[in-house]
């Protein structure tokens, strides 16, 4: 047994490299695990400033000045960071107060439905089917609406903690989007010099992932800004919580959209019936999600994730679990990084087959 494990361990771990890979791995494990919280503010403006350096890639190639180009693309980010924590995200949280307020009268309006359905077809529901249906709403309503009032005040003790935040992370993108050359040559003198593998994974990740994470942020702010015109124009009731809703559903393929269907067509339903507007509403919103999923991801995304459907799905099931919102937004390049790594590995087999 200890040979064959000590085969297979060899056969694993041929090249030295593979081991400073596994111990890079391991690394960034253990203190996303342990110190994840508190390097919050330096992970989200990694994140961001990743984003933003594709703008900063293009405007050099027309032969900007780079520091011009920082400059440009942290104007950009700013513009738009102060827009969100400003104009959306507060317009957003009207709305969903209002909405939360608003759904007991929803509520009543679903019960003198379900006893119609209970008129018209006697043969299919029950009495008991649409009491119980009725005692689950109710129960839903209050557990959300106890939710919503727990994150409220357990929010009131993090105010500093969020100003800190908000002012940290302009401030670390600036630096990482100056310096990022400097970072960079100051992490490579930590690695070997030949590194052959390490060199592959980063040069497949910066391919795709970039793509994917900087082409995904775009779609993003897309549908939901094209989103929330046609909502505007229909006069659905909040207009902008929908919108922002149906932007971050593109962070889940094959789900997000179908999920957020459903509080989009109870809205509608419960602002007009079943009448024309209701159903403009659901045609609008099906082109939307149509010219998304054949137009604009083609456009955006030029470099293709050679990804199964199935670990798609497993990945943001995965990452989501363990990392919310931000795992499930880039469960996909984990799961692109995840087969990176497998696929430049070197092995004994390969090895042999190099030599």
């Amino acid at each position: 047994m200890i040979k064959i494990f000590r085969r297979w361990l060899d056969q694993i771990f041929v090249e030295e490299e593979s081991i400073i890979l596994l111990l890079l791995i391991a690394t960034s494990l253990i203190i996303l695990i342990t110190m994840g919280n508190m390097l919050a503010p330096a992970i989200t403006s990694l994140i961001l400033a990743f984003m933003m350096q594709g703008l900063i890639g293009q405007l050099t190639a027309r032969n900007v000045p780079h520091w011009v180009a920082v400059s440009i693309a942290f104007v950009v980010f700013v513009g738009t960071f102060l827009t969100a924590l400003l104009i959306i995200l507060p317009l957003a949280w009207n709305q969903m107060v209002n909405l939360f307020n608003e759904l007991p009268g929803m509520l009543s309006q679903w019960q003198q439905l379900m006893f119609v359905l209970l008129e018209k077809y006697p043969s299919i529901f029950t009495e008991q089917q649409i009491q119980e249906w009725i005692v689950l709403a109710r129960s839903e309503t209050a557990k959300v609406g106890q939710s919503v009032l727990s994150f409220s005040i357990s929010s009131i003790p993090n105010v500093v903690g969020i100003l800190i935040f908000i002012v940290l992370v302009p401030i670390l993108v600036f630096f990482f989007l100056k310096d990022r050359q400097l970072l960079l040559d100051w992490i490579a003198s930590f690695l070997p010099k030949e590194r052959p593998m390490l060199t592959k994974i980063w040069h497949e990740m910066n391919d795709q992932v970039a793509n994917y994470v900087r082409g995904k942020a775009i779609e993003i702010v897309i549908v939901g800004l094209v989103s929330y015109l046609a909502f505007i124009f229909l006069g659905l009731n909040y207009a902008a919580l929908m919108a922002v809703l149906v932007g971050l559903s593109v962070v889940i393929p094959f789900i997000g959209a179908a999920v957020i269907t459903i509080p989009i067509a109870m809205i509608g339903f419960f602002q007009w019936g079943w009448g024309s507007e209701f159903f403009s509403l659901m045609v609008v919103y099906v082109v939307i999600q149509a010219l998304d999923g054949n137009v604009l991801v083609p456009w955006l995304f030029s470099e293709a994730v050679n990804l199964h459907p199935v670990a798609i799905i497993l990945a943001i099931v995965v990452f989501g679990g363990f990392w919310g919102l931000w795992g499930v937004f880039f469960a996909i390049p984990l799961a692109t990084l995840i087969k990176a790594v497998i696929n430049a590995w070197p092995t004994a087999r390969r090895a042999s087959v190099a030599e």
